[in-house]
């Protein structure tokens, strides 16, 4: 039995879009309506997140081009940071830049050194239209910026440089699932 409490619990789980799907490699479009249709959105974004073993998810990458993330993602201090942001912004990146391991549910099994700022702050609404501002440090940071390239039409990947970057995508062709 689902419990409607636990966000993702009455959600459909949908299929992930993959590296190279046309809908991951361009901007989404700004939510307009605050409905029944976006917070069944927001569930099967978490149901699919939770499925994938994910901490992070763009609506993009469920095949909606639309501005909406959802995440449950622990920052350095292991604390849990759970929401969703409909329309971010992405208002701060500063602090100094750390190179870690990020990965993507779009590129399955593929990860790479990555530089990101470790510091975030993303401005937005929730699915009620209500103001949110989510401040992130560490991993955390780096899941808000993850998101925020997808939604602007990037992919990890595109923040790669030289052998990195040609490593990440030879892997991407190799890879069981790419097309």
């Amino acid at each position: 039995m689902r419990h409607s409490a636990i966000p993702g619990s009455p959600g459909l789980v949908k299929p992930m879009r993959l590296l190279g799907d046309p809908v991951l490699h361009g901007p989404c479009l700004e939510v307009t309506r605050f409905d029944a249709a976006l917070a069944r959105l927001i569930e099967d974004m978490y149901a699919t997140m939770y499925a994938a073993q994910g901490v992070g998810l763009a609506a993009n990458q469920i095949g909606l081009p639309v501005r909406v993330f959802v995440f449950d993602c622990p920052d350095d201090e292991d604390r849990r940071n759970l929401g969703h942001v409909v329309n971010p912004r992405l208002v701060e990146a500063d602090g100094v830049t750390v190179t870690g391991p990020e990965g993507c549910l779009s590129l399955p099994g593929i990860e790479a050194g990555t530089r990101r700022f470790d510091h975030t702050v993303v401005e937005g609404v929730l699915r009620t239209g209500e103001p949110v501002r989510v401040e992130g440090t560490g991993f955390f940071a780096r899941c808000l910026q993850h998101e925020m390239d997808h939604l602007e039409g990037g992919v990890f990947p595109d923040r790669l440089t030289g052998l990195r970057r040609r490593r990440v995508l030879r892997a991407a062709r190799r890879a069981s699932w790419s097309s």
